[in-house]
């Protein structure tokens, strides 16, 4: 690491105090218990998720219209049905690979920014109501919904910081911070370089738990203990498997090892771009992180809570299908998550970001956002051979399937 990029990124870090301490961007909400009680304040969900741009993961019911289409057409997905054959002490076992049922759940997501309240429909359930007027039930998937979740804080106040746990929530009431409010320490943001050189700028979750300023980072510098509060540091860069080097915003260095913050047991380090949605690095595709101001412009008002999409269809035979769009047979809204690889980095993109998709393979496609921003991924069966179909909503009311192999470029629209 070079001397100018150690003092650029003191340079950034310096003016972290700077920002505006209203916390816009950060969770913020009326939280009423499952015995009355009413805590309002900036909420922590899950110990990762803290600020708008943040997902709540879960599962999905996919509804019965969607698996009806599915039976009426057929399942044209595009996907090859291969026969398979066994041959064991003289027996001979065949079979069709294949789904003959499609399936009655899905991984979804959305972001928190979205979400106008959410009311606990159960041990690992949620009825969430959107900014749209749109319902979605979600269930447990992950620890945010569910007995499983790492606890809800909520810094109210009266009372101070208050944790809540799931059997504890009735309904949570998402809303903007009142302008007097001031939030008690700022969501991380920076921007995370991978060893490949592909960079994300956002909200930072650092190792699944750290994502405020007011968190500390553990390590071991020459055996002994530091921890060290996020809004001293500058920027953390990979050493080796076994450890990392930080740099504080007065321009000092030190390598630490010895626990999950600095090591190849970290969980993995999370950006939040309100761009494109998520992206998650596991330690051994970690380069370094920079810490610095956010933009602004990521509050809760950013976000629409959601719309149809809509879009046209390009064939590989050039015909054009256009209407409202429903993607892998699940995905129909705007705040609904596109899933893939690039490379090593886990990528959760918001559909309502994307531009266009174009096929390349049977095996990948390549997204390109709003922003201009293009990335090849595959590893997933949003853009890879397992895709269910596009399946779009013609103005007459026909519902057609465009099979995956026969798709050359989706382009979204504004309906």
């Amino acid at each position: 690491m070079g001397t100018t990029t150690i003092a650029l990124w003191a340079f950034l870090a310096l003016g972290l105090g700077a920002q505006d301490p209203s916390g816009d961007d950060r969770l913020y909400g009326r939280v009423v218990t499952a015995g009355g009680r009413v805590y309002e304040g900036f909420i922590r969900w899950d110990k990762n998720e803290g600020t708008w741009a943040d997902l709540l993961d879960g599962s999905k019911e996919i509804p019965w219209q969607y698996r009806r289409d599915a039976e009426r057409l057929d399942g044209r997905s595009g996907r090859e049905r291969r026969e398979r054959r066994i041959d064991f002490l003289g027996f001979h076992i065949s079979w069709t690979e294949g789904e003959d049922n499609p399936p009655t759940t899905a991984t979804s997501g959305i972001r928190f920014g979205h979400i106008r309240s959410l009311a606990v429909a159960g041990d690992d359930r949620a009825l969430l109501t959107l900014k749209s007027g749109e319902e979605v039930e979600l269930e447990g998937g992950s620890t945010d919904l569910g007995d499983g979740l790492r606890g809800l804080v909520v810094e109210d106040a009266e009372r101070g910081q208050v944790e809540l746990r799931w059997r504890d929530l009735d309904v949570v009431e998402f809303m903007a911070p009142p302008a007097t409010s001031t939030a008690p320490a700022r969501r991380l943001y920076g921007t995370l370089r991978t060893r490949e050189g592909d960079e994300f700028t956002g909200f930072v979750a650092w190792d699944t738990d750290e994502i405020l300023t007011s968190d500390v980072l553990d390590g071991l510098e020459r055996r002994r203990d530091r921890e060290i509060p996020f809004g001293e540091i500058a920027a953390i860069e990979r050493e080796s498997a076994s450890s990392a080097r930080v740099i504080l915003a007065g321009g000092e260095e030190m390598v630490l090892r010895g626990t999950n913050d600095v090591d190849e047991s970290n969980r993995g380090i999370s950006v939040s771009d309100p761009g494109l949605g998520q992206v998650t690095v596991s330690w051994d595709e970690f380069d370094e992180v920079a810490f610095h101001d956010a933009p602004g412009g990521a509050g809760y008002d950013a976000f629409d809570g959601g719309h149809p999409l809509y879009g046209v269809v390009e064939t590989v035979d050039g015909d054009l299908v256009e209407g409202a769009i429903r993607w892998d047979n699940d995905e129909a809204w705007s705040w609904e998550i596109l899933n893939g690889r690039l490379g090593d980095v886990d990528m959760d993109v918001e559909l309502g970001q994307v531009d266009t998709i174009r096929r390349l393979n049977e095996w990948g496609a390549e997204v390109t956002l709003l922003d201009g921003r293009a990335f090849e991924l595959e590893g997933s069966n949003d853009v890879d051979e397992n895709n269910k179909g596009i399946y779009v909503l013609l103005s007459d009311g026909e519902t057609v399937l465009v099979p995956w192999l026969d798709v050359l470029e989706v382009r979204f629209e504004v309906p």
